[in-house]
C-alpha cells in the first residue's frame, strides 16, 4: 500500500496508507462518533462533499453487505480511518471496504492518528483538507485550500431528478427529496404509505396536484439557506397538509416559519447522541448528522415551539408549530446507523394525518 498524506488548511499534516481510489480529493473534514455503521455512514447523501473520520479504531471489520445502503451512489469525498480490515469476516459480507470504495472511486487513508485529529477539529471546528500523495507540497496545498470555496449544490447532487412512486395502499404521502436516505422510504412503507417522491425543487403547485395527505421533508446536505426553492414551497403548503420534517427537512421548515439557522462548530455525527423531550421529560438516543442547527433564539414570534434539545449542548432537536400540523427533528429516527428509540414519530406523523382528514371531514359536512 502506498503512503499518503491528509493536508488540512491549517497547515496540520498525517502520513498515512492508501486505501481504496488513488485520486486526489479535498473536501471538509468531519468526524463520526459510531463504533459501527460505517456502510451507512458512506452511503448517506448528507456527507456529500465531505470527508468522514471515523472516531472508532478498527473499520471495515464486517465488510460491505448488500442490505445496509442508504443510497445507490455514494456522494463523500474521502474517508479516514485508524486501522482499515483487509480480510473483513460476516456471513453477509460481500466485498471488502477497499474495493468498494476503489469501485466508487472514493479515496481512503488509514494509519492516521484519528484521535489527534478529531481533538484539533472539535478545538478548531471543521476545516477544508485534502488527501495526497507524497510528492505533493503541503505547504501549497493548505495555501490553496485557505482560499477555496466548495460547492454549495449538494442537494441538487443528491437529490432525485424525476418523480417517482412506491406504491402503497395506505396514507398518500409526497417526500420531497433533498438527498433522502433509504432509511425513511423504508420506515414509510413499512406503515403503508403510499410515496411519491420528488426532487428538492418541486414547486407546491405540483405538490398540491397530488392530494396528498401529508408531505416529508427529507435530510439532505450542506446548507439549508443554499435551498431558497424548498423554503419558498414550504411557506406555500404549509397550514394545507400535515409536514413532518427530518435533518435538513427540519431546518427548511425552520427557515420558511421565520426562524433561523446557524452552523456549528464541529456539528453533530454519530449514534448515540442523548436528546431530551422538554415535554414528556423523557430522553432518547438518537442518530445524527448534521452540520448547522435551527437557532433557538430565532423561534420568538414564529409560531414554531421548541420539543427537543440536545443534553451535550443544548442545540434545539426537535420543533412544532402551535397552529398547523407540521414538526420536524433534527436527528434521524429512520436511524440506520443507531438507535431506533424515536421510530414512533413516523406513527406521530400517520396520526396527524388521519386527524386532518377527519378535520375535514367534519368541516365538508358541517
Amino acid at each position: 500500500m502506498a503512503k499518503r498524506q491528509l493536508i488540512l488548511e491549517d497547515g496540520t499534516v498525517f502520513i498515512g496508507t492508501s486505501f481504496g481510489s488513488e485520486r486526489t480529493q479535498s473536501g471538509e473534514v468531519v468526524f463520526n462518533t459510531g463504533m459501527t455503521g460505517y456502510q451507512e455512514v458512506i452511503t448517506d447523501p448528507s456527507y456529500c462533499g465531505q470527508m468522514v473520520t471515523m472516531t472508532y479504531p478498527l473499520v471495515g471489520n464486517y465488510g460491505i453487505n448488500r442490505d445496509d445502503f442508504e443510497t445507490i451512489t455514494p456522494f463523500i469525498n474521502g474517508f479516514i480511518v485508524k486501522e482499515v480490515s483487509t480480510s473483513p469476516s460476516n456471513f453477509r459480507n460481500e466485498e471488502s471496504l477497499d474495493h468498494f470504495l476503489k469501485a466508487h472511486d472514493i479515496p481512503g487513508i488509514s494509519g492516521i492518528d484519528t484521535r489527534k485529529l478529531t481533538k484539533i477539529i472539535r478545538k478548531y471546528g471543521t476545516m477544508k483538507a485534502m488527501i495526497a500523495d507524497m510528492d505533493q507540497s503541503a505547504e501549497d496545498i493548505a495555501a490553496k485550500l485557505k482560499h477555496t470555496s466548495f460547492p454549495t449544490d449538494q442537494v441538487s447532487r443528491t437529490s432525485t431528478v424525476k418523480p417517482y412512486v412506491v406504491p402503497g395502499r395506505g396514507m398518500r404521502v409526497v417526500m420531497v427529496d433533498f438527498g433522502a436516505k433509504h432509511g425513511i422510504l423504508r420506515e414509510l412503507t413499512k406503515r403503508d404509505c403510499h410515496i411519491t417522491v420528488v426532487p428538492y425543487n418541486y414547486s407546491a403547485e405540483n405538490i398540491l396536484r397530488l392530494k396528498p395527505d401529508g408531505i416529508m421533508l427529507t435530510n439532505g446536505p450542506g446548507d439549508p439557506k443554499d435551498v431558497p426553492e424548498a423554503i419558498k414551497m414550504i411557506k406555500q403548503v404549509i397550514g394545507n397538509i400535515p409536514i413532518f420534517g427530518i435533518c435538513l427537512g427540519h431546518q427548511l421548515l425552520a427557515l420558511a416559519n421565520g426562524a433561523d439557522t446557524e452552523k456549528l462548530k464541529f456539528g453533530h455525527r454519530g449514534a448515540n447522541h442523548p436528546v431530551k423531550d422538554i415535554h414528556t421529560n423523557k430522553t432518547y438516543l438518537t442518530s445524527q448528522n448534521h452540520s448547522y442547527a435551527v437557532s433557538e433564539a430565532s423561534l420568538k414570534g414564529t409560531g414554531l415551539e421548541l420539543t427537543q434539545v440536545a443534553l451535550n449542548d443544548s442545540t434545539v432537536e426537535g420543533i412544532r408549530h402551535t397552529l398547523y400540523p407540521a414538526f420536524s427533528v433534527q436527528y434521524h429516527p429512520e436511524a440506520s446507523p443507531g438507535p431506533e428509540d424515536t421510530n414512533y414519530l413516523f406513527d406521530e406523523f400517520l396520526n396527524m394525518m388521519k386527524e386532518n382528514l377527519t378535520k375535514k371531514e367534519v368541516e365538508v359536512y358541517a
